[in-house]
């Protein structure tokens, strides 16, 4: 378990999946802010106090949790001052009540993107199901594909990025690295990237 001090009211975990399993927790339990979760937060929280003096008496706490494709997991905590005594814990969920996470992964040329649309076309995969927002960049004469907001929990997750890999390279940690494509790169196809592909390009 890693804990930055972003700033005086904010926090950040980064916890891989096995620290998650050591604690007999998973990612439902979050997505359902089980009771089990409390407890795990306040143990954090105390370790932020001891080590960082990061204080949350009389606090409203705000947590926020991304999930990364390498099993990293990333909890925010932003702290608001309060004058109720007793410290709530808030787990800001999306609209579809799932986890969702980003991810990047970058094609040495574009055929090898027009290859992966080519064997995705013959899996059948529901990709807009695993997906909500797929993108494709160029960005310093590399292709980067880009996800947003994943289903993790959907079934047929795994063999995607099974597939994606044959192809393409994951990015470690997409969570800032997309902004920056975004913002200098140059958009091929905003959405539906791979939809897009498999009808122009198989």
């Amino acid at each position: 378990m890693k804990i930055e001090k972003i700033t005086n009211n904010k926090i950040r975990i980064i916890l891989n999946i096995e620290e998650i399993s050591s604690n007999n927790l998973d990612l439902k339990d979050f997505i359902n802010n089980d009771p089990k979760t409390h407890k795990f937060f306040l143990d954090i929280l105390n370790k932020a106090e001891k080590d960082f003096g990061f204080y949350t008496k009389d606090c409203k706490l705000l947590i926020e949790a991304f999930s990364s494709l390498d099993e990293v997991c990333v909890f925010t905590i932003t702290k608001f001052s309060t004058k109720k005594k007793k410290t709530t814990l808030k787990l800001k969920k999306q609209a579809n009540k799932s986890f969702t996470s980003y991810a990047v992964y970058k094609f040495d040329s574009f055929d090898e993107f027009c290859g992966l649309c080519e064997l995705l076309n013959k899996s059948n995969l529901p990709i807009t199901n695993i997906c909500k927002k797929i993108s494709l960049y160029l960005y310093n004469d590399t292709y980067y594909l880009i996800f947003s907001k994943l289903n993790l929990s959907y079934r047929s997750f795994k063999k995607l990025f099974s597939i994606i890999s044959e192809f393409a390279t994951a990015i470690p940690k997409p969570f800032h690295f997309d902004a920056k494509i975004i913002e200098f790169g140059k958009p091929i196809i905003k959405q539906n990237a791979l939809k897009t592909g498999i009808k122009y390009f198989v």
